[in-house]
């Protein structure tokens, strides 16, 4: 019996020492790779262009280079810093992606776990503080609540919830003090919040992750489908959008999202930071926490950014893979590879002599359209309708013209000195009392000189169908001709 329990705890450690993980921390440059990661991502850089990272890369290989040149090879590896991404890509540590046309690298899941436990490592003691022991019991007490099934039992664990809290109240307001906790157990409180945070990006970069693989599994399927495209279609289509709910990470943060994603819950997340930071306890805590405990609004809300935009790219891909796909298509293409397999084989043997293709066999492609040479019309064109065939509309085209200047300035003529440009168009004939012969009427005024006044004119225009239109304008008062008002 403890054989098998300790071959089985083998196997296990075994096989966590062989993911990405362990094997980033527990490598021969793992101070470099660590180091160097921590470098290039950071809270506020998720992602860095490729072209950036190799060179921001060889910069860091150079400077711990030159900084011991003796004992560089135990202490970086050799290669340019492409050399060394193009590695940890293989290995599970970098994964590329495209974001807005520029390709870029992120950390794997695994990546930020490790580092995660690197700084927690590096970061100091770890102590079994009280809030630590808190949060356990009431996590705890939480699912034991959220699995109660006897009502008596959950408004009786209610009713002591309200009575704690009524108690509290009525003590506040009795003395008038709200009696903070003292800043060591604040400084516990602190120290168990960086704990949970640190936690989060490994979290969200997972959850990413499987909704990726789920993308490439999807895509996988159906390229090696033969069911008809119809109910391919139908059924990755449904999967592509429910692409949130096909993993149990995905689940999980669908749940989680609706605590995180409200956009006012992250604003109010950020100003609760921003306020303990202010406090005197703050100053207990070392810089690198105090910028971490700032950092904790901007990191959630990063996470489910990259969530988010997984989400967008997996069903983009797998609506556009679907759209795209024909079984019988790939089935002939397969074929045709197979075949082209087959006669490379066949060629391959010693002394053997291929005939060579002297010229490439005709397609039959039926009936093409044939361009006519003749310019010359096949027949004459069918003689033209006599005029008592045809129907001539009762229309003056006229009537839908331009302004009538020469009746607006014979009508202008006869209105003295000045007039009132809106008094003026109302009194005019109703042939000239369009809208556009109130534009004409308003440049006549304009060329002759005009006043324009602080109250406004209203006029009813008459179109020639027999609708109307009200314009409003600054009232105008206008002259009659050029020299008059010079005069």
């Amino acid at each position: 019996m403890t054989g098998s329990r300790a071959e089985a705890a083998y196997s296990r450690a075994v096989a966590a020492f062989s993911t990405p993980t362990l094997d980033l921390l527990h490598g021969r440059f793992a101070p470099f790779v660590v180091a160097s990661l921590s470098i290039l991502f950071s809270a506020d850089r998720a992602a860095v262009p490729i072209a950036d990272a190799h060179a921001e890369l060889s910069e860091i290989l150079d400077e711990l280079r030159r900084a011991d040149e003796e004992d560089a090879d135990r202490r970086v590896p050799a290669g340019s810093g492409r050399d060394v991404c193009r590695h940890w890509v293989r290995l599970g540590w970098l994964v590329q992606q495209i974001d807005d046309d520029v390709e870029v690298y992120r950390l794997s899941a695994h990546a930020v776990e490790a580092l995660e436990i690197a700084g927690r490592t590096g970061g100091g003691r770890t102590r079994v503080s009280n809030s630590r022991v808190r949060t356990l019991l009431e996590a705890v007490e939480h699912l034991s609540d959220s699995a109660e099934a006897d009502p008596v039992r959950r408004l009786a664990r209610l009713r002591e919830e309200r009575a704690a809290l009524d108690a509290e109240i009525d003590r506040i307001e009795e003395s008038g003090r709200a009696d903070p906790l003292d800043d060591e157990e604040l400084l516990e409180e602190a120290e168990n919040v960086l704990h949970l945070a640190r936690e989060l990006p490994a979290d969200f970069t997972r959850v990413a992750e499987s909704l990726k693989l789920m993308q490439r599994d999807v895509v996988a399927h159906l390229r090696r489908d033969e069911r008809p495209t119809g109910e391919v279609l139908r059924e990755y289509l449904q999967r592509a959008q429910d692409v949130m709910q096909s993993t149990s990470e995905g689940r999980a943060f669908a749940g989680a999202l609706r605590l995180i994603g409200d956009p006012d819950r992250i604003d109010a997340l950020t100003e609760q930071l921003q306020g303990l930071l202010r406090q005197p306890f703050a100053r207990m805590l070392d810089s690198s926490q105090r910028t971490e405990l700032d950092a904790i609004g901007r990191r959630v809300e990063l996470g489910v950014e990259e969530v988010l935009a997984a989400q967008r790219r997996a069903s983009h891909v797998i609506t556009g893979q679907v759209k795209t796909h024909d079984p019988l298509r790939d089935r002939q293409i397969d074929d045709l590879l197979r075949d082209v397999m087959a006669g490379l084989h066949a060629w391959g043997g010693t002394g053997t002599v291929a005939d060579p293709v002297r010229s490439m066999p005709l397609v039959d492609v039926g009936h093409l359209r044939q361009a006519v040479s003749d310019i010359r019309p096949p027949a004459a064109p069918a003689p033209l309708a006599d005029a008592g065939d045809v129907e001539f509309l009762d229309v003056d085209t006229r009537a839908w013209g331009g302004p009538r200047y020469a009746e607006l300035e014979a009508y202008v003529a006869g209105l003295g000195e000045e007039f009132d440009l809106a008094q003026a168009f109302t009194d005019a004939e109703d042939d000239t009392r369009r809208p556009v012969d109130l534009v004409g009427l308003l440049e006549i005024a304009h060329r002759n000189g005009m006043t324009e006044g602080s109250e406004v004119s209203v006029v009813e225009a008459l179109r020639p169908d027999g609708t109307t239109r009200r314009f409003a304008f600054r009232a105008v008062t206008a002259r009659t001709t050029k020299e008059e008002a010079h005069d």
